[in-house]
């Protein structure tokens, strides 16, 4: 199969070798706790602070 002028000037690159990152699973960990730790400290704030209002 002959190749033209313009497919001799791209590059080919596979997508494993073009990624700069890992795909290792640690992202996914940190924005679950940091969501769960949020809401407890919002939740937490929101209760003492219901129950320092009085009646």
């Amino acid at each position: 199969m002959a190749m033209s002028e313009q497919d001799k000037d791209q590059i080919h690159i596979e997508d494993d070798d073009a990624m700069a990152g890992e795909k290792t699973g640690h992202v996914r960990w940190i924005l679950a706790v940091s969501l769960l730790a949020t809401i407890g400290i919002l939740s937490a704030i929101w209760i003492f602070g219901a129950f320092s209002q009085g009646g």
